[in-house]
């Protein structure tokens, strides 16, 4: 290190002593620090830089990756490279598709077709609640891991691990030989992205979409989150589509039919000229992924039933700023729009009481508020 540098460190002036061991490794010049304590308050900030240099470095690699030369993008979204398949700890109670071959869940498929919509005993609400609970805690960990520079392939490693923190099988994890253990939903994905080693940009938006299972118990939610700088367009985009969900929560109660939800969300979706994505609903939730009942969320559907206490569903509009038409890309998951135009997605998961509902999986700071309220 030259004799006389200045630490890096916003205003201050003391002469640095040491440098980033990591930029040392990765050739970055400078990165000069005063002090370990100096270093640490930035590290946040500084971090970063060594995303961006790593992704440089495998810029031409990641450039030549095409696992789908035949395809056409719809956007300007790209896959990159993926890490290979995490593991859980056998101590961690498992739903019965984690070690299919094919991830099929024998419970749901053989309840499938009933229309019987399950009224949970005090037992499984409770199960419910917990299973909710931590649900929101590990996305509260990957919001804050969200920035310009990560990858979500990194967000998928911190959500795994904060699962298995917290004794939770990650649900997503080979259902239906889904590959990861949540999903990343990235500007004009839809729903169902698969995390890679694509740095998030400034500018972009990135869902992620968290199930955990607990005890026997599914809980499930997400959030559509800013990424650095985003336009004021897109934040719109963001800010109704979480005001459809909010708007159709308000009206679940007992004795409600089901297919008023997608009225309620595409009124508001379509007065702020969006439009309502009609290929993915809500579902029933409980010992059961994904179960009765269906909740479409687009206007005049024809989903059966009507709520009564006891059922437990999500509901989670996908708001489009163009069509609300989708493609999927060649690896059978990712659902983008049709137009390449951005897309954005928020979800709860909802036990109805004799009143209304409780919202299993709120936001337990901040007023519950979601987290891109913050950047508001």
């Amino acid at each position: 290190m030259n004799s006389g540098s200045k630490c890096d460190s916003p205003d201050c002036e003391n002469t640095a002593k040491l440098q980033c061991p990591t930029c040392i490794k990765l050739g970055i010049p400078g990165s000069f620090f005063c002090s370990q304590e100096c270093f640490k308050t930035n590290w946040k900030s500084h971090k970063v830089i060594h995303s961006l240099a790593k992704g440089e470095c495998n810029e031409q690699k990641d450039k030549s990756y095409n696992p789908w030369p035949y395809y056409s993008y719809t956007g300007k979204l790209r896959p990159y490279p993926q890490s290979s398949k995490r593991t859980v700890p056998l101590t961690i109670g498992r739903p019965d598709y984690a070690d299919h071959p094919q991830g099929y869940p024998l419970s749901e498929q053989a309840v499938k077709g009933s229309g019987l919509i399950k009224v949970l005993d005090d037992e499984e609400i409770e199960g419910m609640k917990v299973a909710c609970k931590l649900g929101r805690e590990v996305l509260d960990e990957a919001a804050r891991a969200c920035d310009v520079g990560v990858t979500t392939d990194e967000i998928d490693r911190i959500v795994h691990e904060a699962c298995i923190d917290k004794e939770c099988y990650p649900s997503p994890l080979n259902y239906y030989e889904f590959p990861a253990s949540c999903c990343t939903s990235v500007n004009e994905v839809i729903c169902h992205g698969i995390p890679d080693t694509r740095p998030l940009e400034d500018g972009d938006i990135c869902n992620v979409d968290i199930t955990v299972y607990h005890r026997g118990f599914h809980g499930d939610l997400n959030e559509t989150f800013f990424v650095g700088n985003v336009n004021e367009k897109v934040k719109n985009l963001v800010k109704v589509t979480h005001e459809c969900l909010m708007k159709a929560i308000e009206i679940v109660k007992p004795g409600e039919k089901y297919r008023e939800i997608g009225n309620i969300i595409q009124k508001h979706a379509q007065s702020h000229g969006f439009s309502v994505v009609r290929s993915y609903c809500g579902h029933g939730i409980h010992r059961l992924f994904h179960t009765t009942p269906n909740v479409p969320h687009y206007a005049k559907n024809r989903a059966v039933g009507v709520i009564k206490p006891g059922h437990c569903f999500t509901i989670e509009p996908m708001i489009s700023m163009g069509t609300w038409r989708d493609e999927m890309w060649p690896d059978k998951w990712t659902a983008v729009t049709a137009d390449g135009q951005w897309s954005a997605q928020f979800e709860h998961t909802l036990l109805v009481n004799d009143n209304g509902c409780d919202i299993l999986t709120k936001r337990r700071d901040k007023n519950g508020q979601p987290h891109f309220m913050d950047k508001l």
